[in-house]
């Protein structure tokens, strides 16, 4: 789990919480009806059912977890490579591989792919790892724009209610509640919640990107029977510069 995505979303909404003093004035059905409602029924008109439950699994995972460090991708590499030269690579059948990129590669070593056709294979599968994140942050970038603009639709609303019925005080206030509250809950929801998820999601396709394709390079070098205590060497290009050291360190390097 991501604890920092966790704690700033709940922190955010802790501080616009505190700062409203009484949070029962800032309630309203009617708000939270067009708003939360109205957004939801527009972005699920703008995809499918599948994709709908697609791009929640992104939201969550982009919420939820974080990628694993590269120095710990490297270091399970050299192990695996490691195991291969030494045993073959019949041996890395046993081994526990909780990365389903790289487990679908070393699946491919104990079948004894062809190398060409792994490469096809892990590559066609980054594509559609890519694709689905891809996806996914489009459908947060339009509940994002969605967000505002159903609160600007409610603003209209509430003024054409207050409008309306000028003549009864008691008619205005709930008008007024709609008109300034629906700006409020699209501008929150739009900020807090879509567009952290759609940045945090990007950072996390980056690092996997970065991942998979170390996983793609080094299964390769594996198979062609390289020395595994060259894979650092061969990987340590994706890394930045700052934690290079780091990932030396991690593999004894």
């Amino acid at each position: 789990m991501d604890i920092a995505s966790v704690v700033g979303l709940i922190g955010a909404f802790i501080l616009i919480v505190m700062a409203m003093g009484d949070p029962s004035v800032f309630i309203d059905v009617p708000s939270v009806l067009i708003v939360i409602g109205g957004t939801a029924a527009t972005v699920l008109n703008t995809t499918t059912i599948p994709g709908l439950i697609g791009a929640i699994k992104v939201f969550l995972k982009s919420i939820l977890n974080s990628p694993e460090p590269p120095e710990k991708v490297i270091e399970q590499l050299v192990e695996l490579g490691t195991i291969a030269k030494k045993d073959g690579f019949v041996a890395l059948e046993g081994q526990e591989i909780k990365n389903p990129f790289m487990a679908r590669g070393v699946r491919m070593l104990v079948d004894g792919t062809d190398p060409a056709l792994i490469k096809q294979s892990m590559e066609t599968e980054l594509d559609q790892i890519k694709a689905r994140h891809q996806s996914g942050n489009d459908l947060l970038g339009n509940a994002q724009d969605l967000a505002p603009a159903m609160g600007m639709i409610g603003t209209l609303v509430g003024l054409v209610i207050m409008l309306g019925n000028m003549s009864d005080p008691k008619a205005l206030g709930p008008a007024m509640a709609i008109a300034i509250l629906t700006t409020l809950y699209g501008a929150i929801i739009a900020n807090v919640v879509f567009m952290p998820a759609r940045k945090k999601l990007e950072a996390v396709d980056t690092a996997e990107t970065i991942n998979n394709l170390m996983i793609t390079d080094a299964v390769l070098f594996i198979q062609g029977g390289g020395n595994p205590r060259l894979i650092p060497d061969l990987l340590i290009g994706y890394i930045i510069p700052g934690n290079r050291a780091k990932v030396q360190a991690a593999v004894g390097g």
